[in-house]
């Protein structure tokens, strides 16, 4: 008699194992550095406001990250820990969503695994899970919109509840930052190339079918393109509430005409500014932090890690050439995911661009290599697939102390971890 199939086990008990372990890095100096740093100092204030029904300041983001965190003012008071523990629980739904996603989507329990040793030694997630910007509430809501829609895919029995929540999910993103618009577009064009390729009679009305069996076409523009519009509509609210309130008098459509201004406005040069091939190629660091308050020494490095980001990009390649010839939608997905991402970035009138904009590619970038080394442990070639993992990890423990704010030896100790002239 023939065996039956071999069904591979869901790896939720290591996924929150691993997504503890990452906690547990991110809360360590967590409240260190008692003054806002960085890019805080634009958005800390707008949250302040927010609470007082004050002046609308930072008008060139949407509200939805700021009123996140002036709930953890709110919460925890004006203070360190209450200024980023909420981008560190957000940094922590982001792995577990991410993995969740890869899951399934690949129902590969060594891609999850891998996806989630990769993300969390990759720095970044572990950098910006740690400040009170905006970056990290736009991937939470992106991650779990992935999530969401991958397991719509998966379970086409929960399929329409999913995609709603995935809506949801993807306004959400939208309203955090604008850089999550591309991937928001993602699902729903990605339902319609599905359809398109069953070759339907009825594309509009049929149920038939994947993506998702018994959702139509025009069931699913609603729910991935007219509620992710309105979420991010409704995540204007707290401005009614704001002395200078510009939704009164304008409206949304002025609001957002002058966001648009203020996005493209030519800014002056900035010593740690770059660009795509920069990013590509992890050439250029940015230092969120590098003083010596109360005379010690510390430093917050912006960076990708140095072996899995380059390793990355021939995993994309082979995700692009094996998924078309092979078939295989979830390494077209890190392609197309990263392509979307990163394509704004080809094009978008920003004067100034900062390694920080990779963050959202840097996903697919990661999933990609995940996938890839997933091929390598099924083909017997295990050694190399943990070694790659191995290496990650030792590298992220060497550069721990600079992404973190640990104490240093001197002025001078940048050197150990700038190896390159443009990460100084």
């Amino acid at each position: 008699m023939s065996q039956a199939p071999a069904q591979p086990r869901d790896p939720i008990g290591p996924t929150l194992v691993l997504a503890a372990i990452f906690a547990g890095l991110c809360a360590i100096r967590l409240t260190t550095l008692a003054e806002p740093y960085f890019d805080e100092v634009h958005y800390l204030p707008a949250a302040r406001e927010m609470l007082a029904g004050g002046a609308y300041i930072n008008r060139e983001h949407p509200l939805l990250g700021k009123t996140i965190l002036a709930a953890g003012i709110a919460l925890f008071g004006d203070t360190p820990l209450g200024w980023r523990i909420l981008p560190l629980l957000a940094g922590v739904v982001t792995l577990i969503a991410s993995m969740r996603a890869m899951w399934h989507a690949s129902l590969s329990r060594f891609a999850t695994l891998a996806f989630g040793v990769l993300l969390a030694s990759g720095f970044m997630l572990l950098v910006l899970a740690r400040i009170a910007m905006l970056d990290i509430f736009m991937a939470c809501f992106l991650s779990l919109a992935a999530w969401q829609f991958a397991a719509a895919m998966h379970k086409p029995e929960q399929g329409r509840w999913r995609l709603m929540l995935t809506g949801v999910l993807l306004g959400a993103a939208m309203a955090a930052k604008w850089n999550a618009i591309p991937l928001a577009m993602v699902p729903g064009l990605a339902f319609l190339a599905a359809r398109l390729s069953a070759g339907r009679r009825r594309l509009f009305t049929s149920r038939r079918g994947i993506p998702v069996p018994g959702v139509s076409l025009v069931e699913a523009a609603l729910w991935l393109g007219i509620v992710p519009l309105a979420v991010y509509a409704l995540s204007f609210w707290p401005a009614l509430f704001l002395q200078e309130n510009t939704l009164t008098s304008g409206g949304l459509i002025a609001l957002h005409r002058e966001m648009l201004s203020l996005q493209t406005q030519v800014l002056a040069p900035h010593n740690y500014q770059s660009t795509w091939p920069d990013w590509v190629l992890n050439a250029r660091a940015i230092w969120f932090f590098y003083e010596a308050p109360e005379g010690v020494q510390r430093g917050v490095l912006l960076l990708g890690n140095p072996i899995t980001m380059l390793l990355g990009i021939p995993a994309l390649l082979w995700c692009l050439v094996s998924g078309i010839s092979e078939r295989i939608w979830v390494r077209i997905a890190m392609v197309a995911g990263y392509a979307a991402s990163l394509g704004l970035w080809l094009f978008a009138a920003k004067s100034v661009q900062f390694y920080y904009h990779y963050f959202v590619p840097h996903f697919s970038l990661l999933g990609a290599l995940a996938l890839a080394l997933d091929a390598v442990w099924q083909a017997g070639h295990r050694r190399i697939a943990l070694a790659v993992l191995a290496a990650s990890v030792a590298i992220f423990a060497w550069f721990y102390p600079i992404l973190t704010a640990a104490p240093l030896k001197g002025a001078m100790s940048f050197l150990d971890y700038a190896w390159l002239e443009g990460w100084r």
